[in-house]
């Protein structure tokens, strides 16, 4: 099932996560209804908060990119209670990021080169593997959903006054989304 994506200002995406544990009801499903969602929106990755699940869940798949990134082909990766840890002494690398939660903006984000990544996948096995280049950059933007980050609080301070009104328009519903979302909409007093 295709669940709708929550846009940029909803709180679910400032909310802590949880761990997923083994009983966790219906997590094929959900995890399924991710994919779904992931694809019918033409992502290449998704976290649990952006379909409005508060979990440390994450669906990512970039072989969509393999004409371009021939290494990207094949890589698809469902990651329970992923654990990051970012290679300080790798170089740093500038590039333009998107979100389905942050619908028509763009911008250039600074992210580490190298990191590490410990998970459990769908079947409870664990994994544990480093990461470069753009794989690493799609792991470190779905893992900052995790940790009530999105990836316009990684620009520049300029560059966020400029996308102000940007965001200010997601914040109010006024996104222009090829899929069904959910903003945030305040009870009025």
């Amino acid at each position: 099932m295709i669940l709708p994506i929550y846009l940029y200002g909803h709180p679910v995406l400032r909310t802590e996560t949880k761990e997923v544990t083994p009983d966790f009801p219906e997590l094929d499903k959900l995890i399924q209804n991710m994919k779904e969602t992931m694809y019918a929106s033409d992502g290449i990755g998704i976290a649990a908060p952006q379909v409005g699940k508060s979990l440390r869940l994450i669906f990512i798949d970039v072989d969509v990119l393999k004409d371009d990134m021939p290494e990207l082909a094949d890589k698809r990766f469902v990651l329970i209670n992923p654990v990051i840890t970012v290679d300080e002494t790798s170089k740093t690398v500038s590039r333009e990021e998107g979100c389905l939660s942050v619908p028509g903006i763009h911008e250039t984000v600074t992210r580490h080169d190298r990191i590490h990544v410990k998970w459990t996948d769908e079947n409870w096995q664990e994994h544990e593997q480093d990461f470069e280049g753009f794989l690493a950059r799609v792991f470190q933007h779905e893992y900052d959903h995790l940790e009530k980050t999105v990836f316009v609080d990684r620009v520049s301070p300029i560059r966020k006054q400029l996308i102000k009104a940007k965001l200010m328009n997601i914040v109010k519903g006024k996104a222009k989304c090829s899929y069904r979302t959910v903003c945030y909409k305040p009870l009025k007093k």
